[in-house]
């Protein structure tokens, strides 16, 4: 899934490969004949069945393919959850947290790309096999073509480029990036000599793409990690691993001040409205998931302002909220508090890392669109750090 990422990216089906590879995990755990799960994941089971009731509110056919896509999406975060929760003998935590950082690896890559090559592009094999009528459908339409940056250097408003690969969007780009850092950090902890020294060297130099794809969510989401993270580790006695943080802490600030992105970002909001736009979003979501509270729409609709984004857009809360309802928006929810709160007690600092990054994906959900890439690093640190408090737990 994450080793072989830029492979898919690069054939036009990185959005969808998730789902086939999540099919041969369940092949894995069929033939093993035997799986737990933790207690409180009927938090999730129960948004599942929810959110497919919610296929009622479809109202037009194209819709209707964003649904499958999102249900499929669904079922192979659930599945990531159960492989890795239950693969304990397999999938060590320090070998996962490894493929992890491979992945991280990408992003930091994908980010500099943009920044050196900010109008390349290219029409992906998936281009000349997709069916001409399924690429009118938006995601599948950005997915025949690939871009290293979301830039127009003929817009109207003038705007620096904002890396994106190997996602379709820079929001995407600063979700991953920012669940990932905790982790990245984590594994560092278990390396030693050049490897520990080059790995470092990676993380200061990932501040200029992380910068420059002026995410302010991002920003939010990393500033909380960092000062959730160091106060854990403080209360855990890790003194190591907290000078770790709070030398990348110090690196993040230096190069936040060289780059002058508080200039950068205020001179963003300035050209841009997305701020203001957001929040009249936001409020017509409410307004119209009110109207249909049990099961919502099935899908984002168009929104009644001329050329805004469709209703239910923008973050992750307003999309379970509008296309599946109020109580699946509760479950969806209370399963990742859930999984925060019942891995918020271990003092190693591999759990703490990954406590981290559900921590962060609470925060980013509000703003970010975290299905599919975000919503599976969650359920992968999930399966980790519950695996640690299976007694705890009790396993059924």
């Amino acid at each position: 899934m994450f080793v072989l990422f830029p492979v898919w990216w690069a054939l036009g089906v990185g959005e969808i490969a998730w789902i086939p590879l999540a099919a041969v995990m369940v092949l894995y755990m069929v033939r093993t004949g035997r799986y737990r799960v933790p207690r409180g994941y009927g938090l999730w089971l129960l948004f599942l069945l929810l959110m497919l009731l919610s296929v009622i509110g479809i109202d037009a056919p194209d819709r209707f393919v964003g649904f499958v896509y999102r249900v499929l999406s669904y079922l192979t975060v659930t599945v990531v959850f159960m492989y890795v929760y239950n693969a304990r003998n397999t999938l060590t935590v320090r070998y996962v947290l490894g493929v992890l950082t491979v992945f991280w690896v990408y992003v930091v890559v994908g980010g500099y790309l943009g920044l050196l090559f900010p109008q390349f592009s290219f029409t992906t094999p998936f281009a000349y096999v997709v069916p001409e009528a399924l690429k009118a459908n938006e995601i599948i339409g950005e997915m025949t073509v690939r871009r290293l940056t979301s830039y127009n250097p003929d817009s109207w408003v003038p705007a620096e480029p904002r890396p994106t690969a190997p996602f379709l969007y820079a929001n995407g780009w600063g979700n991953v990036y920012s669940m990932l850092l905790p982790i990245v950090v984590a594994y560092a902890g278990m390396l030693r000599g050049w490897r520990l020294v080059l790995l470092f060297i990676g993380i200061a130099a990932s501040v200029v793409p992380a910068y420059l794809t002026l995410n302010r969510g991002m920003f939010v989401g990393i500033g909380v990690a960092v000062l959730y993270a160091g106060i854990r580790l403080a209360i855990a006695g890790q003194t190591r691993v907290l000078l770790s943080v709070l030398a990348i802490a110090a690196v993040l600030i230096a190069g936040g001040v060289a780059l002058d992105v508080g200039t950068r970002v205020e001179a963003r909001i300035e050209s841009s409205p997305s701020t203001e736009d957001r929040f009249q979003l936001y409020t017509e979501t409410i307004e119209r998931s009110l109207e249909s509270p049990m099961f919502g729409y099935g899908a984002p609709r168009p929104s009644s302002v001329a050329g805004a984004p469709s209703v239910g857009t923008q973050g992750q809360v307003w999309m379970v909220m509008f296309s599946h309802g109020f109580p699946a928006l509760v479950m969806f929810l209370g399963w990742l508090l859930w999984s925060f709160a019942v891995t918020i007690r271990s003092r190693e600092p591999a759990v703490i890392a990954l406590n981290t990054t559900l921590l962060v994906i609470l925060v980013e959900v509000f703003y970010y669109g975290v299905l599919p890439d975000g919503l599976i690093l969650s359920m992968a640190a999930a399966g980790l750090a519950m695996r640690a408090q299976t007694p705890s737990l009790g396993e059924r």
